[in-house]
């Protein structure tokens, strides 16, 4: 069996996403990047989109970031669906505002992909700020 087999008791769709979770901290950004990149390209988004879509998820996780409680836990899951990547970010933080969106990061991050939403869960003793987003690949290009 390889190591990407369904194991005993799992459906296949415990499989169709990747999960980071890291300090939130800058210097774990360019692991986040690298993996959108790599996702992208097995999706074969066209180089363009590529780069959208790192930029994308490197100013959602640096928006979070900034939003970070203390020793907080950055998490970025991946699935592909149908032609799309999905992104979903979140971080525990002690605000219980969502991010600003009348910020120029967040009208970058809007330019850059499909959908972008944001939105605050209540936490035991803090909130979790998630930011998800959605770029869909353009196909492919009739030379």
């Amino acid at each position: 069996m390889s190591h990407t087999e369904p194991r005993s008791g799992e459906s296949e769709s415990a499989l169709t996403g990747v999960e980071l979770r890291m300090s939130a901290d800058p210097t774990q950004l360019s692991v986040v990047r690298a993996v959108a990149a790599d996702i992208a390209m097995r999706q074969d988004f066209d180089l363009d989109s590529i780069e959208d879509l790192k930029l994308a998820v490197d100013e959602a996780c640096s928006t979070l970031i900034s939003l970070a409680a203390p020793a907080a836990v950055l998490s970025a899951q991946f699935v592909v669906v149908e032609g799309s990547v999905q992104v979903s970010t979140k971080v525990s933080s002690q605000r219980s505002t969502p991010p600003d969106r009348d910020s120029f990061g967040w009208r970058v991050l809007s330019a850059l992909v499909d959908s972008v939403t944001t939105w605050v869960a209540p936490q035991d003793d803090a909130y979790e700020v998630h930011i998800d987003l959605v770029k869909r690949s353009l196909g492919t290009v009739d030379a």
